[in-house]
């Protein structure tokens, strides 16, 4: 299996994307990864690789593109003056088949739209979703989306969110009738905009899908749903929120238990189970969202992501390899299409 990586796209430069990539290269075996940037940089990063990730070096290979995409760069620009960027470069190998999949923590808006040009849509949806597994009650996780690349989203729209959502989470969790849920301010069917309510009885009659009706935002992280649905303006505000909210309680804990000489007795006796919380609340591990609706692979990652971090973002684009994500989106989102314009 091979990825196209963006190494130029994170906050911090290329090297926390390289170490990033051979730790995922270790994780996962048989993977290789390109990686896109100017080469003297890029083969300075594998060169420093620490020694737990040298031996990966060697499945990592150097592909030259000079030009990067700034953050702030609008997608339109990006579309006329990007060719020789990281980011175009990384596409493209991707679409001439030479990658199975793209990962960048670039620019989200110009990401979107070089990837649509590049690899193009399936089943005639008009935009990608940007979609991730948030974590919810116990060990369970649940997808949320859109989660920014939508901001006004029809009702036709948040029900091709729905299809898409189930559709990850049957193929890639392997759950059998994944519980999908409308995000509304209230579960009455008489709450939220025009817009929710048409979805809510679109989606109410579809036989293909475990419709729950609607959630309201305690509902997610409760895990009462394994997919929700929702415009990309709530969903970007829910998602921000949540990792705020998991990084202000890990703080939290660690200075109750630092506050006090008997505190910090009981935070030594209670360091296992701390380092536990933190892993299973820490939005880095998952890192990596899905642009679906795309006629292939590409995972975003934070743009602050670190090592570890880009690690996860890497490792989802692989498990979506590996489940042939896109040809099942495409065959069942293809049916449902067919189905729609008989009827």
């Amino acid at each position: 299996m091979r990825i196209a990586i963006d190494a130029m796209g994170g906050d911090a430069g290329p090297r926390a994307v390289v170490q990033g990539a051979a730790a995922a290269v270790q994780a996962w075996p048989g993977l290789s990864i390109d990686l896109f940037g100017p080469r003297d940089q890029l083969q300075t990063e594998l060169m420093s690789l620490p020694r737990h990730l040298a031996v990966a070096g060697s499945r990592l290979f150097v592909r030259h593109a000079p030009e990067t995409i700034r953050q702030d760069q609008r997608p339109s620009d990006a579309l006329r003056r990007g060719g020789d960027t990281s980011m175009a470069h990384m596409l493209a190998h991707v679409a001439e088949g030479g990658a199975m999949a793209g990962v960048s923590a670039g620019n989200t808006g110009a990401l979107m739209a070089l990837a649509r040009r590049e690899l193009g849509m399936v089943a005639g949806i008009p935009r990608p979703a940007i979609c991730t597994a948030i974590p919810t009650r116990g060990d369970g996780r649940c997808y949320l989306l859109d989660l920014g690349a939508n901001v006004d989203a029809d009702a036709e729209r948040l029900v091709d969110f729905a299809h898409m959502g189930d559709i990850m989470a049957r193929h890639v969790d392997g759950l059998g009738a994944p519980r999908v849920a409308l995000l509304n301010v209230g579960s009455e069917g008489t709450k939220g905009s025009a817009t929710v309510r048409e979805a809510d009885a679109w989606l109410s009659e579809s036989e293909a899908l475990n419709y729950r009706g609607f959630i309201e935002g305690d509902g997610i992280f409760a895990g009462a749903a394994d997919v929700v649905v929702c415009d990309g303006f709530v969903g970007n505000a829910v998602l921000k929120a949540s990792e705020g909210l998991a990084r202000m309680l890990i703080e939290r804990v660690q200075a109750t238990f630092e506050s006090h000489w008997s505190s910090r007795l009981v935070g030594v006796l209670a360091r296992p189970a701390l380092r536990r919380l933190k892993g299973e609340l820490d939005p880095v591990r998952y890192n990596g969202a899905s642009l679906l609706g795309l006629d292939g692979i590409v995972i975003k990652s934070h743009g602050s992501a670190d090592a570890t971090g880009f690690s996860y973002a890497v490792l989802r684009a692989a498990q979506e390899v590996s489940r042939d994500l896109p040809a099942r989106l495409a065959r069942e989102l293809g049916a449902r299409q067919h189905r729609t314009q008989q009827e």
